[in-house]
């Protein structure tokens, strides 16, 4: 799997200054666009939705969400069709200090994660009425929002996939912290779509 990322920044939020009650409120300020040609990526920030389809081996993560990560509950709803493709449907961001990325998977189409070579397993969590597996990968001298980097990746799968619904990401970040999650110093937050072969497509309202 290769996670590169050149996310561009839609606008500068006033979230980056807000308190985190008025943040967790806030409109969706950022748009995640990595290679989103390749999945023909349309999206309209103003009404919280995007689609993308695509068709055999490509390397994109789509999504929309906030310029600054925190414990808030992400709603999303929509239609997820991986087939037999290598993808994800998930909330994803960055922490800046320690360097880390994460996903809370909700769905995924031929791969789990979690069941990858090289990952540590780091038990479950039980969020939003359903376990979720977690584990962890080190990524070394591997692409980064900061350059080539190594880094943790922690994973929430879930364990009953679903298309909509609502993510509590701070009962993640919590069991996470746990097992070495920073659980500040947040870069962007998104839920968004990654995929990394086969074909597929998504339709996604976010809030």
């Amino acid at each position: 799997m290769k996670f590169s990322l050149t996310p561009l920044l839609a606008c500068a939020g006033a979230a980056l200054a807000a308190p985190a009650s008025l943040e967790e409120r806030a409109t969706l300020n950022y748009v995640q666009n990595y290679n989103g040609g390749a999945a023909n990526f349309q999206y309209n920030q103003g009404a919280g939705t995007y689609s993308l389809n695509w068709n055999g081996n490509t390397d994109f993560v789509v999504g929309l969400g906030w310029t600054t990560g925190t414990a808030r509950t992400i709603n999303f709803s929509g239609n997820y069709s991986p087939g037999n493709s290598g993808s994800y449907y998930t909330v994803y961001g960055w922490l800046n200090s320690p360097l880390t990325e994460y996903y809370i998977v909700e769905s995924y189409g031929s791969f789990n994660p979690c069941s990858g070579s090289g990952v540590t397993q780091q038990g479950t969590v039980t969020s939003d009425g359903s376990t979720y597996q977690v584990c962890t990968h080190t990524q070394v001298n591997q692409p980064s929002i900061v350059g080539t980097a190594t880094f943790t990746q922690f994973f929430s799968v879930r364990q009953n996939k679903r298309t909509s619904g609502s993510v509590t990401t701070g009962n993640h970040f919590k069991y996470w912290a746990t097992k070495g999650f920073g659980n500040g110093n947040f870069n962007y937050q998104v839920f968004a779509t990654e995929a990394f072969s086969g074909s597929g497509s998504a339709s996604v309202t976010v809030s």
